[in-house]
Formats: structure tokens, C-alpha cells, sequence
């Protein structure tokens, strides 16, 4: 039915009826729902105080007002159910197993590590893998994610695990939960001298979120001071109770460092898998899993580590991860070593892709190389729009003057370029959370994997933006930009770093708070009169600097006699002088203030801008 709207513009009323919309849709992708002409959907938002076209991705808030000014109810489409819906208009379903119980074979247990920094997460990986990873890390923090497999044998049989190498520090929870959403068993490192720490908490709540099974590893037990026992105590106050204590999770000491007990660990992570999960997949079908981390190669462009779920990826195959695509042209297992198929539960290095896929993101493979383009161009043409939305700051027709002259909009503008895409990730997610008031906020404008260029340079010029490169560097002309235009490009390889520089940043652009600090004192040993400038103070400094035009107080007795006083004056002999040290004589002017004894001591201050701590 056909009813006039706001302006005089005819538009179809919804009378209650449901609209289905992407996240960051258009004013035309509205229109084209309820069969109206996009143009008359501008003039009802012109109408309702925003100005907004027709083409551009709008936010949430900006679609649900329109709805419900027309009487329709918006529904915001997930991104996992657009997803779901993409690959279901190609016929294909993902995280399914193909095939009955019949085409299900036992995949090994998918393991992370998680815990507080420096309970030896890394150096536990380490022992297990036998090679040493620490020396090459910067701050001896794991910078990328990568996955490995390795086997242990329990009750005679051979039986691998696959490791899920997550960055351990507390910046990279947002890793840390995605990690544990591709896992199957969680391994919670505690040392035992330091017992649970806040980011033990922090790791534990991942892994019941992501509902996986826990096996406790107990470290640093050869350590000074430690009490294994004290962790199984704490330890039961969040539910995790020890089986000799009648619950049900393993715990197993261990010293990652002298490689004590690792075999009882890899033991106890088989016998959980065994006792609380069925890990079976089928081998047989397309290839299906998740993206664990990408990066940009010189040699070999772009190349990502897949963990895969279920199914056989092999060489040749056409894949789609996120929104990149391409055939399979190698693989390479942990060991840097060529394979030519990977089954259900095994990571593998993949070169191939047209572009770096995100960490987390899925990838499935199909039967035609067009197919997986169309797939990779609508996942990146969708993540475009949600980014367009979730960038535009919203203003009314009616405060937007005002906001613009009160300043209330203040912005940290950043640009991210690193060298793995779950680093670039995990720095973004750390950066978003930081919060230093209402005053200011922090804005990505762009994030990529690979050196800076020229057009981030041009991108931070136009939008004055910090860039920040993270193990990677500003390629030659670029950096020349960047000092021609006068752009601050950072250069970080520990994210930690990163984080409380940016913070120290956007606390600067905070309204700055000021402190006093305390100059110098001056003793009167002498009064001179002046018809002209009336009392003048003999001094002997006794600590410190006395400066003219600064601030001062009078103390008599060790009582504060007057404030807010100036230092209008000051003499060394005849000569006027803009400050007197320790251990010199000289004379002070306090303005109109002659209210002076000898034995007063003047007490010089200043105030400075103190730093937010």
C-alpha cells in the first residue's frame, strides 16, 4: 500500500513487516528491499536530521531509525549467517562432515597453550618441540601464531597432537580467543611459585567460553618457593578441580626448563581427548578449516597456515580463505618440508593465495577457480561495507556545527601495517580496548600485512594519522613521503610497546592536568625600604633556584603567612638579574606584598603539566 511519508514523499508503508539487511547496507540496498526509489529514502533521513546518499554504507542505528520511522522491523544480518547464506546459494556446506558414522575416522586433539606471561607457555612449547624458539623472539614473546604436530605414546600406541602456537601476553586476547575457538583441548599453564595470576583468569574464561575440555600444566616446579599443591587449592575456586581431589580435570607437574614430565602432559591431553571428546572426521571430502596465521613473503607472495578441520587439502586444490583465493601450489608441514596432502587435524603452510587472508578466517575448497573468486569478491565487498559503517562518525543536521566548533570530536587517528595478519589483529583489538576517558577515542583507518607504502603515507597525510609499522619498515620512497609531509611513522616489535605508547598518546590529548613543583627557598636576612618599590627582602638562597615571575609563598615559623605571591624583582649588587642560585645572596621584590620579617622564608613554585599516569 502505497502512503505518503515525511516530506510529501510517497513510500511504501511497512505496517510491521520484516527487512533482512547486511551490516554496513546502503540507503539503496534499503530501497531495493521494499521496492522504493532510493532517492525519496534520502529525503526522509534529510527530513529526520542526517545526511546521508544513497550509495553510502550506513550504520546500525542510521538503518534502524529509518525503519522505524517507516513502520518496517530492521533484522541485521550476522556476518556468520551472511556467510552461511553466501556458501549455500554455491551449494556448499561448511562444518559439516560428509557421509554417516561410516566415513568418520578418529583426527588427533588440536591443542593451544594458554596462561600468565612468563609462566613459560613459550619455553613449554619449546620442550615439546625440542627446538628453541625463545632466542629468536623479541622480549621473549611469541610474535606469531603457527601450528605444529607432534605424537606421543600412550599405552604403547603412537598417537600425534597438533599445537596451536598462540602469542602468550595478555595484548593478544583477542588471538588467544580465537585460538581457542579452533581447539579442542586447552593446556593452562600455572607456575608454581607465582600460583594463579590475573591472566590465568583471563585464559580460563577463553576456554569455558569456547567450551574445551582443561589439562593444567603445573610449571617451574624445580623452582625455589614453588607449591604445586597451592595451585590445585586456587585452582578449585574456579571450578577446575584435580582428579586426586575426586574432579575431573588432569594436572600434571612439569618443568618446562629441565624438560621434566612433558611425556605425562602429552599423555594426560590424549586421555582427556579420549575420555571427553569424539575427534573423528571424514578424510574423504573437500578439503575445510581455518586460516591460523598469514603473512606476506617476499619470495613466495602471499602465504598462509591452515589448520584443516576436516576433509584432504591437497596440491592443485582451489581455495578460498576469507576474502583470498587461489590453487593450491605447495604446501610445507611444520618442519619447512614439501607434503602433498594434509588430513583432518594437520597445519600446513600454504602458498598460493591472491592476497593475505585475516587469522580466523575459514577456508574451504571448491570445484571451480570462478567459484571461489565470486565467494572471495562478495566476503570482501561485504567487510568493506561493514568497515565504511563502522567508520563514518554520525552527526545531525542539527549539532554538527556545533560539534565541529566546540572541538568535541577529538580523534587518534592510526594506521597498522605489520607482518603477520594476526599480529596487525591482536594489535588493533589491544588498541580499541584502551581506555582513557570519554574525551578522546582511537580510530583504525586502515590495517594491512606488508611494508608501508606509498598510499598509507598518502592516506595519513590527508586524515593526519599516526602510521605504525610492526615488524616491518616504510619502503624507500615512502619514507621519503613521510618526512616530506611530516607524517609520524612508528616502528614497533614488541606489541606491548606499541600499546603504551599509543596510550601515552591519546592520555596527551586529554585536557592536561597541572602539579606544583617547588623551585627553590630564599631566607630574609635583611629588610631595605624603597619609597618607589616599598619592601625589599636581603636573601640567602638556601635550596634550589629563585627565578623572577614565578609564583611564591611566605612562611613564617614554618606557617604558610601569605599565598600567590610573584617574584616581580630580583638584584644581585645593582644589578637585576632572572634568577639567583643556591648558596648566593641578592634581593627580592614581592610586588604590593611588604608584609616581611627577617627569618621569613620565601618559598618559589611553579606549575607544570603533570603526566597521566
Amino acid at each position: 500500500m502505497q502512503a505518503p511519508s515525511v516530506g510529501g514523499v510517497m513510500l511504501p508503508r511497512g505496517n510491521g513487516q520484516s527487512v533482512r539487511l547486511s551490516r554496513g547496507a546502503s540507503l539503496t540496498d534499503f530501497a531495493e528491499k521494499i521496492n522504493a526509489n532510493p532517492a525519496s529514502l534520502v529525503a526522509v533521513m534529510m527530513n529526520l536530521g542526517e545526511m546521508v546518499t544513497a550509495t553510502q554504507s550506513v550504520s546500525d542505528d542510521t538503518l534502524k531509525l529509518l525503519a522505524d520511522e517507516m513502520n518496517y522491523v530492521l533484522e541485521i544480518v550476522s556476518p556468520e549467517e551472511e556467510d552461511r547464506e553466501l556458501l549455500e546459494s554455491f551449494d556448499i556446506e561448511f562444518g559439516e562432515d560428509e557421509g554417516g558414522e561410516e566415513a568418520l575416522i578418529p583426527r588427533p586433539p588440536v591443542v593451544t597453550v594458554m596462561g600468565h606471561v612468563d609462566h613459560g607457555k613459550t619455553r613449554l612449547l619449546d620442550a615439546i618441540r625440542k627446538t628453541n624458539v625463545i632466542a629468536g623472539e623479541a622480549g621473549g614473546i611469541t610474535q606469531h601464531i603457527g601450528a605444529y604436530q607432534v605424537s606421543a605414546e600412550v599405552n604403547g600406541e603412537d598417537r600425534k597432537i597438533t599445537f596451536i602456537d598462540t602469542p602468550g601476553h595478555e595484548a593478544f586476547t583477542a588471538m588467544r580467543a580465537r585460538g581457542a575457538k579452533s581447539t579442542d583441548i586447552a593446556i593452562l599453564v600455572v607456575a608454581a611459585n607465582d600460583g594463579v595470576m590475573p591472566q590465568t583468569i583471563e585464559a580460563l574464561n577463553h576456554a569455558k567460553a569456547a567450551d574445551v575440555p582443561i589439562v593444567v600444566a603445573v610449571n617451574k616446579i624445580d623452582v625455589e618457593g614453588a607449591d604445586p599443591t597451592k595451585v590445585r587449592g586456587q585452582l578449585t575456586e574456579f571450578g577446575l578441580v584435580a582428579e586426586e581431589y575426586g574432579g575431573d580435570t588432569m594436572f600434571v607437574d612439569i618443568s618446562a626448563k629441565q624438560g621434566l614430565h612433558i611425556d605425562q602432559l602429552l599423555e594426560a591431553v590424549v586421555l582427556t581427548a579420549d575420555a571427553s571428546l569424539d575427534l573423528r572426521a571424514n578424510p574423504e571430502q573437500d578439503a575445510q578449516g581455518i586460516a591460523i596465521e598469514s603473512h606476506l613473503d617476499r619470495g613466495r607472495g602471499a602465504v598462509s597456515t591452515v589448520l584443516v578441520q576436516r576433509g584432504t587439502l591437497r596440491i592443485g586444490d582451489t581455495m578460498v580463505v576469507g576474502d583470498a583465493y587461489g590453487r593450491v601450489r605447495a604446501m610445507l608441514d611444520d618442519n619447512g618440508n614439501n607434503v602433498e596432502e594434509a588430513g583432518p587435524s594437520t597445519p600446513v603452510l600454504v602458498l598460493g593465495l591472491t592476497n593475505v587472508p585475516g587469522a580466523g578466517d575459514n577456508f574451504l575448497v571448491v570445484d571451480e577457480d570462478r567459484t571461489a573468486r565470486q565467494i572471495a569478491e562478495k566476503r570482501a565487498a561485504r567487510e568493506r561495507n561493514a568497515n565504511f559503517a563502522r567508520k563514518g562518525v554520525r552527526f545531525s543536521l542539527e549539532n554538527l556545527d556545533e560539534a565541529l566548533k566546540a572541538g568535541l570530536v577529538q580523534e587518534l587517528n592510526l594506521i597498522i601495517k605489520g607482518d603477520a595478519s594476526g599480529s596487525v589483529e591482536a594489535l588493533e583489538s589491544s588498541l580499541l580496548q584502551l581506555d582513557v576517558g570519554e574525551e578522546v577515542d582511537i580510530r583504525v583507518l586502515h590495517r594491512g600485512v606488508g611494508a608501508v607504502t606509498e598510499s598509507d603515507i598518502d592516506l595519513a597525510t590527508g586524515s593526519d594519522a599516526i602510521v605504525i609499522g610492526f615488524n616491518v619498515r616504510a619502503a624507500g620512497r615512502a619514507q621519503q613521503m613521510a618526512e616530506r609531509e611530516g607524517v609520524d611513522v612508528r616502528y614497533y616489535s614488541v606489541i606491548y610497546q606499541a600499546i603504551e605508547e599509543i596510550e601515552a598518546a591519546l592520555k596527551g590529548m586529554l585536557k592536561p592536568e597541572y602539579e606544583e613543583v617547588e623551585l627553590g627557598t630564599a631566607e630574609i636576612r635583611e629588610i631595605f625600604r624603597s619609597s618607589k618599590l616599598g619592601n625589599i627582602a636581603g636573601v640567602l638562597v638556601r635550596s634550589g633556584e629563585v627565578k623572577r615571575n614565578t609564583k611564591a609563598r611566605l612562611l613564617r615559623d614554618g606557617k604558610v603567612i601569605a599565598e600567590n605571591l610573584n617574584i616581580s624583582g630580583l638584584r644581585r649588587f645593582k644589578d637585576d638579574v632572572t634568577e639567583i642560585r643556591e648558596g648566593f645572596e641578592g634581593g627580592i621584590n614581592l610586588g604590593n606584598f611588604n608584609d616581611i620579617k627577617i627569618d621569613d622564608v620565601i618559598a618559589t613554585y611553579e606549575m607544570r603539566e603533570k603526566p597521566r599516569g
